[in-house]
């Protein structure tokens, strides 16, 4: 059975911590940032943890 092929915009948005999750950005932080509160804002920065239902897609797309 061939590889899978790593999907390119997946392997840009995703990235794998030392436990094996996968750590992803928030939406919605990019641009309209006036009618966004402060603390809103500070919170789209951090990163965050993909849930557990999406895992597996995200790692078949990582070619995993």
């Amino acid at each position: 059975m061939p590889k899978i092929k790593t999907n390119r915009s997946a392997a840009k948005r995703f990235k794998l911590t030392g436990t094996g999750k996968i750590v992803r950005h928030h939406a919605k932080a990019a641009h309209i940032k006036t009618k966004k509160t402060r603390k809103l804002k500070r919170n789209l920065r951090t990163s965050a943890i993909v849930v557990k239902a999406d895992e597996k897609r995200v790692y078949r797309m990582l070619g995993m």
